[in-house]
């Protein structure tokens, strides 16, 4: 419980740091590898709004310019506590079909999270051995 509270926070701080100036819905994530890492993402949005880049997908890309390939959990913090999109979805289980996924309110109590796998959010996902 502890490990999570940790991840969530590094998640509520890289929300912090978004770039939301359209629509002020700031999103931060933190992922952890299985060697214990953390790399963290926040939400990066444009002015062409189909070029914005989610914070999940930010926190995978660092991660693998790192090296990191092997994923364990994923935290994810927005006001609210929403779900990753279907994008997010499949750029996580590119790596991880089965990846803890915990959500969390960015103003809400740690008694709230929600902890989901992966391939629940995403059955049946397309992934590297469907090629």
């Amino acid at each position: 419980m502890t490990h999570e509270l940790s991840l969530i926070a590094a998640a509520r701080e890289a929300c912090q740091r978004a770039y939301a100036p359209y629509s002020g819905f700031c999103v931060g994530a933190a992922l952890q590898t299985s060697s214990g890492r953390v790399f963290t993402g926040c939400n990066v949005e444009n002015a062409s709004y189909g070029l914005t880049i989610c914070a999940e997908q930010v926190a995978v890309g660092r991660a693998v310019a790192e090296g990191e390939r092997n994923f364990d959990a994923i935290a994810i913090v927005s006001k609210g506590g929403v779900m990753p999109c279907g994008a997010c979805r499949q750029v996580l289980a590119e790596f991880n079909p089965d990846l803890r996924v915990i959500v969390a309110d960015l103003e809400g109590s740690q008694g709230h999270n929600r902890e989901f796998r992966l391939s629940e959010l995403l059955p049946e996902a397309f992934l590297p051995r469907d090629l």
